[in-house]
């Protein structure tokens, strides 16, 4: 027994709790099911990693060019907040289970099982997708890191929820609830992400699955019931001096430059050179002036943006190959869920930078409204929130709404965002300990759940859990004949909802 649970715990944090070699293995396996030579699984295993860790790099890149603004807006201002975050709300749980004084269903418990959790929450949702035909759901959620960070939260959730839970009452909790939403999310992103793709055979599997599909669904609509069409960015031309913007790595640089300038601007260079609380140095006068900092700061974000598109082109195509040997052989009808970023290689790269920026006009509002309102909880934009929940949104709302829908929806998540994280985090008790997971479903969706299973109790838990069944088979019932297909043959697919459109509008007329 002690063997296989050693042999666990290297998988959970060697493999399973690192994306770029689990997606890594998945491609392997594949390639071995497909029966490709052993020096083509071993060229896609590595090809894949790569990909993946240049996402990552180019994913820690925005988020350290955006720090000199996150520790401005704090200490500039004298601001004593909570930060939306997935990292600050792990860190929060960690903070509240080591407090002796902290709140009686956290303190002194321990999380150490978080690794039995992913273990059976990914089997649950592998066993969901086995029996598709039952539960119509067909998506695998394989981005560990992001499993771990959910995992914290909704461990505090759960606990506040049914504070009389021993360990392994949790653990059965957990597992039922995040299995069943890894595997229902995800499945709810494959059709936009299909549209998305053009059949790129994979979905979301991250924070903001069910505000992708509702982004999506609320763009389509803007799309239908409003007279003037409005163009995707992609097909917009632009008159004379403004064609510069419809060079991509132009548009980022001139926005971020105006977006980081102003806020830079504001905090000062004395502030940036090391004058601030924890005497970091984002800004050296006697080595650079502080306009081309600004410049250096702002072209960063284009340039990581790059880095990270490189990184989704590379690991993707191997991904989506690879996978037909589990969908045929193992998981006959499935689909991968992978890291949100991945839509940024799909679509204009415009819609990543202006979903970023009118999320967070979005998110800086409402900030501004708490501090008017004297809120007790103040939030800290935190930059993943900031710009993966958002600039993924604009992505999907581009595609079936074009610009106005890339300026609504957005700004509208950005919103959410910050009053949904800081009244659930100010009710449950995270926001003493400064941290909050913050993005679209855990502002929005598991507020609702928590806020259910609080005043039902146990019913409220079989209300939730029947809900979350309950939606896969809306979705097939909407489209019994193609539901399938749309994993299966997407282009078949697309073709058959196409004629069924056509004729339900020529029935109209």
């Amino acid at each position: 027994m002690d063997i296989l649970m050693t042999c666990w715990r290297f998988f959970a944090q060697n493999i399973l709790t690192q994306p770029a070699y689990f997606i890594g293995l998945i491609v392997a396996i594949g390639y071995i099911l497909l029966k490709k030579k052993w020096y083509d699984v071993i060229a896609g295993f590595v090809k894949a990693v790569i990909g993946y860790q240049i996402l990552l790099v180019g994913s820690g890149g925005l988020v350290s060019s955006f720090r000199p603004v996150l520790v401005g807006l704090e200490e500039r201002f004298n601001l004593s907040a909570m930060v939306i975050d997935p990292y600050f709300g792990q860190n929060a749980v960690q903070s509240g289970m080591a407090d002796p004084n902290g709140p009686a269903f956290i303190a002194g418990r321990s999380f150490s099982s978080v690794m039995f959790l992913l273990l059976f929450a990914f089997i649950l949702n592998i066993v969901l997708v086995a029996f598709k035909k039952q539960t119509k759901l067909r998506a695998i959620f394989t981005t560990g890191h992001v499993q771990v960070q959910q995992a914290a939260t909704a461990f505090w959730l759960i606990l506040f929820c049914f504070p009389q839970l021993n360990d392994t009452a949790v653990l059965a909790v957990m597992t039922l609830l995040l299995g069943l939403y890894w595997a229902v999310g995800s499945n709810l992103c494959i059709g936009p992400t299909q549209d998305l793709t053009d059949g790129a055979g994979l979905t979301i599997a991250h924070q903001q699955m069910f505000g992708v599909y509702c982004a999506s669904k609320a763009s389509e609509w803007l799309a239908k019931h409003t007279k003037k069409e409005s163009k995707r960015i992609e097909d917009i031309e632009l008159p004379g001096f403004l064609k510069i913007f419809n060079e991509n790595l132009v548009a980022t640089a001139i926005l971020m430059t105006l977006f980081f300038g102003i806020i830079l601007l504001i905090l000062g260079p004395e502030f940036l050179s090391g004058a601030n609380k924890a005497g970091t140095k984002f800004f050296d006068p006697s080595k650079q002036s502080f306009v081309f900092y600004i410049m250096t700061t702002a072209f960063q974000f284009a340039v990581y943006l790059s880095i990270l598109q490189l990184g989704v082109r590379t690991f993707v195509t191997e991904l989506t190959n690879s996978f037909q040997g589990i969908s045929n052989k193992l998981l006959k009808g499935s689909v991968p869920g992978v890291d949100c970023a991945v839509t940024y290689g799909f679509g204009s790269p415009n819609a990543v930078t202006l979903g970023f920026l009118m999320g967070a006009a979005g998110q800086f509002l409402a900030i501004a409204l708490l501090l008017l309102l004297k809120s007790p909880v103040v939030v800290i934009a935190g930059f993943v929130p900031l710009f993966f929940d958002n600039a993924t949104i604009g992505v999907y709302a581009n595609n079936k709404g074009g610009l106005r829908a890339v300026i609504i929806m957005p700004f509208i998540s950005g919103l959410l965002q910050v009053f949904g994280s800081a009244l659930i985090a100010g009710w449950v008790g995270m926001a003493a300990y400064g941290g909050y997971l913050g993005m679209w479903d855990w502002a929005v969706v598991w507020p609702i759940m928590t806020g259910v299973m609080k005043f039902l109790s146990y019913a409220g838990l079989v209300i939730v859990a029947v809900a979350l069944i309950a939606i896969p088979q809306l979705q097939y019932r909407a489209h019994k004949d193609t539901y399938f297909m749309e994993v299966e043959d997407y282009q078949a697919c697309k073709e058959i909802r196409a004629k069924q459109a056509a004729e339900k509008e020529a029935s109209r007329k």
